[in-house]
């Protein structure tokens, strides 16, 4: 009994960081995939350094976007916010 009072603190410990950290991590990892995964050509994005632009190809792991300057390639994991939903709310 007594060296189950010593453990408590560390296992209890534990369950605070489980909770606190581990657990809202993976849940905003899965956000993030399912939000890659909802992406389609012709959606307006903007990307994690600030570009704004809309999809013009999407493949496995990238994205070629069309901006005002012309055409980029990059990550799907760059993109940070797709506007074509918000958008159509406003309108």
């Amino acid at each position: 009994m007594e060296q189950l009072q010593s453990f408590l603190p560390f296992l209890l410990m534990f369950v605070v960081i489980y909770f606190f950290m581990i657990r809202p991590q993976q849940k905003k990892i899965k956000q993030e995939k399912e939000f890659e995964s909802s992406l389609k050509v012709g959606d307006k994005i903007i990307t994690k350094s600030g570009f704004h632009g809309k999809i013009a190809e999407l493949s496995e792991g990238t994205a070629v976007i069309e901006t005002m300057s012309g055409k980029l390639k990059i990550e799907r994991s760059a993109i940070s916010l797709e506007l074509t939903a918000a958008a159509n709310k406003k309108a």
